[in-house]
């Protein structure tokens, strides 16, 4: 039996909101930075240097992709800010999952309000990209997922778990 490895690369669309916010830091940090040397006054300066470090910390965070990783049954899902930091976000057992189908399906109708249920976007929320919802249940907690699969993920995870796939 040969192991099945995938990997899937989603770039997430920067929201014009998270673009306005970086500029205006940037601005707002200059001002600050230069008005305390331009002026030799400190009180503009440490508020500039603060910035700057927020700025650092913070506003890559505004950019990021997702990589799923799917081998032999397990999603792992990471996070790539900046295309420079990874940092793992979740990983799932398709044992643990309820159903799989397409985002726009009535199937899920009875997941998507219930209380407790944490729900979690992993798609590059381009409304023409074909986005799937998994619900997965683990020691009585429900995690519900969007993703953006393709065909060769699909099909292993109908060939584990063939009554949880739903098709339409």
């Amino acid at each position: 039996m040969s192991d099945l490895y995938q990997e899937i690369l989603i770039s997430r669309e920067t929201p014009f909101v998270n673009k306005v916010i970086k500029v205006a830091a940037y601005a707002v940090t200059a001002i600050f930075i230069l008005g305390g040397f331009m002026l030799l006054n400190p009180l503009f300066l440490i508020p500039g240097v603060a910035m700057a470090i927020c700025c650092y910390i913070f506003l890559p965070r505004l950019d990021v992709e997702y990589e799923y990783l799917y081998v032999n049954g397990e999603l792992d899902i990471d996070a790539i800010y900046s295309k420079q930091k990874r940092k793992r976000i979740a990983g799932y057992d398709m044992e643990e999952l309820e159903i799989l189908a397409p985002s726009t399906s009535h199937a899920l109708d009875s997941y998507k309000n219930q209380q407790g249920v944490k729900i979690r976007d992993f798609t590059s929320r381009d409304p023409q990209a074909q986005s799937y919802t998994l619900v997965f249940s683990k020691e009585g907690k429900r995690d519900i997922i969007k993703v953006e699969l393709n065909d060769v993920i699909l099909g292993d995870i109908r060939r584990i778990a063939p009554r949880k796939v739903n098709a339409f």
